[in-house]
């Protein structure tokens, strides 16, 4: 399966490894020269290579963004925000090559929330138009098979083994962009599944919700349900509107198919609306207090680093510069001091100093950023009847919905443009360990606000109830059984169990066998499971650090996860300048090849 051509194998051919693709042809004719059409040998003398792309799910969409899916499923970003091109805000070596955001593409209004299939179609466009871009030297082919493991010396050409096919692909590099991976269940989600074959439940176990098989969820039955994510909210739609339910007005019209959800999470909570309202006027100068120079300070520390000690403190105080930047700019008849001042007095300030000088200067503590009431906002609630608790969560997310629609709120959203600006600067830190990712999931990466009308309109059906924080789950008495602190002393009962959250797949518990091989031979996992990489191009690193010079690793499984494969125009995309780093250093290395096989 070669023809001795120079080769590059990249392992998924989602919107990851599609980015990849329009990096590499983006700097291909500054360091690789142009193949041209003549075969061989181009206009710079450069050899043509091969690119292989390895998936079984289309490219460009991948598994998770694949056409083939419910029309009822939607995107959690407005279709102006979603860009796969870069722009002049993203810090590379590589030349920008701009194009058009989703909304752009597909001519919709910037706010609409797309849904996926709409999204797989724009991604195919990109890939399709990469490929087209790129000199005849260079054959792209797209090997529809799972990879299932890469050996080979460090110092020659990698091999391949595909799902099905006798004969390796030989590469010259390897590039791992796996995107989201199935895992091996955990000792607790066996337990709950061996209880339920034993006693005929159904225990639905982390997974893309797309991917579940919902069949054996029966209408009118309870089934408890553990997370109040993105991945619950396709659950409750597939189980509503999917089963023949319809939404008209703030009403739920139930089909009598659905079954009764009780939902309950840590937090007891959905993830916040996004804001439905756009920005007016400066926006904060971020960074400020978490910039490149004190990513660089904490990367020198010859002790390392204490993300709750060292790191968290700058993370809390750029998100409240970024807050209280915008309520003095913006609704300064709410404060009681000039910002010239606040800002001098917030700047050298510890977090105690800070409590003191907002109490003094933001009367009401509306204003007032409590970054731990949000992360935790059921903490210390207890409800006293089960309808008592159902009216109070309802209470919750309408109040979210007003606030996050109501632009004398802005505050709100210069806090999300400093989840954004931090984010792109802890990629650099590497494994930070779970909290940073799921608070910025919970804040930043919320569901479109008509998702949680829904949610409410579902609820007064009586088709979703919740269960609060600290939502536990045991097995006995031959069922399932949830509890939660919010509502003590109170529990419910039912047959079915859906674990809805994607699967977190450590290198040592992924179902990917490639990855779960790359591991057991040897290479570098971080104490959160995720595969270490260098943090200058993506090469995937060995245990006592050395970089493989043949295979790179980008994505969500590795230590440098950016916010996404994609991003929103004119934030810095991480993914994007891991992209190009990747690009150039594999470019590198084939024009190299290239010419010491000239000579």
């Amino acid at each position: 399966m070669s023809t001795g051509r120079p080769a590059l194998v990249i392992v998924g051919a989602g919107p990851r490894g599609t980015g990849l693709l329009e990096r590499i042809a983006a700097n291909l004719p500054d360091l690789y020269g142009d193949p041209g059409a003549q075969g061989a040998e181009g206009a710079e003398g450069a050899e043509g290579f091969d690119i292989h792309l390895v998936d079984p799910c289309p490219p460009g969409g991948g598994r998770i963004w694949r056409e083939e899916q419910s029309p009822l499923l939607w995107m959690n970003s407005q279709a102006q925000d979603v860009t796969m091109f870069t722009d002049e805000t993203v810090a590379m070596d590589g030349p920008v090559l701009e194009g058009p955001t989703l909304h752009e593409w597909a001519g919709l209004d910037g706010r609409v929330f797309a849904d996926r299939q709409r999204q797989g179609t724009y991604l195919r466009w990109v890939y399709e138009r990469t490929v087209d871009a790129l000199p005849s030297g260079i054959r792209v082919q797209h090997h529809q098979r799972r990879a299932l493991r890469v050996d080979g010396p460090r110092g020659g050409r990698q091999r391949v083994w595909l799902e099905g096919v006798p004969h390796p692909l030989l590469a010259d590099l390897v590039v791992l962009a796996l995107g989201h991976l199935d895992a091996e269940l955990d000792d607790e989600q066996r337990d709950l599944a061996a209880y339920a074959e034993r006693h005929g439940l159904v225990h639905l176990p982390p997974d893309f919700t797309a991917d579940s098989d919902l069949s054996a969820l029966e209408a009118g039955e309870p089934v408890l349900v553990r997370g109040f994510g993105l991945a619950f909210v396709d659950l409750m739609v597939l189980l509503t509107e999917g089963r023949g339910g319809r939404h008209e007005g703030e009403t739920y019209i139930p089909s009598g198919r659905e079954p009764i959800l009780y939902v309950g999470s840590r937090r007891g909570v959905p993830y916040h609306s996004k804001i439905g309202y756009d920005w007016e006027g400066e926006r904060p100068p971020l960074p400020r207090f978490l910039g490149p120079a004190e990513i660089d300070g904490l990367l020198a520390r010859p002790d390392g680093f204490d993300f709750r000690r060292d790191v968290q403190p700058l993370v809390e105080k750029e998100l409240g510069f970024a807050h209280y930047h915008r309520l003095f700019a913006a609704h300064s008849e709410r404060t009681r001091m000039a910002w010239t001042d606040f800002e001098e007095k917030y700047a050298g300030a510890d977090s105690a100093e800070i409590q003191a000088l907002v109490a003094s200067a933001v009367p009401d503590p509306a204003d007032r950023l409590d970054l731990a009431a949000l992360d935790h906002p059921l903490d210390g609630v207890r409800f006293t009847s089960y309808e008592e608790l159902q009216a109070g969560l309802r209470a919750y997310i309408e109040g979210d919905l007003t606030r996050r629609h109501d632009p004398s709120s802005s505050p709100d959203l210069a806090v999300f443009l400093g989840l954004l600006s931090v984010y792109g600067q802890l990629v650099r830190l590497g494994d930070i360990g779970p909290w940073w990712h799921a608070f910025f999931s919970y804040l930043a990466s919320g569901p479109p606000g008509p998702r949680l009308r829904q949610m409410l309109a579902l609820s007064r059906a009586g088709i979703l109830r919740f269960v609060g924080a600290d939502m536990t789950v045991t097995a006995e008495d031959g069922v399932f059984r949830a509890a939660g602190a919010t509502l003590p002393g109170a529990s419910v009962e039912a047959r079915a169990l859906v674990e809805a959250r994607l699967p977190h797949p450590t290198v040592e518990r992924t179902s990917d066998p490639l990855l779960r091989g790359l591991y057991a031979e040897g290479a570098a996992a971080t104490p959160e499971g995720l595969l270490a990489v260098d943090p200058v191009d993506s090469r995937v690193l060995d245990r006592s650090g050395t970089p493989h010079p043949r295979r790179f690793a980008l994505g969500p499984h590795t230590d440098a996860r950016g916010s996404g494969a994609f991003t929103r125009p004119r934030t810095g995309g991480p993914a994007f300048r891991q992209n190009d780093a990747a690009a150039r250093a594999a470019l590198a290395f084939l024009r190299a090849l290239s010419c010491r096989a000239a000579a």
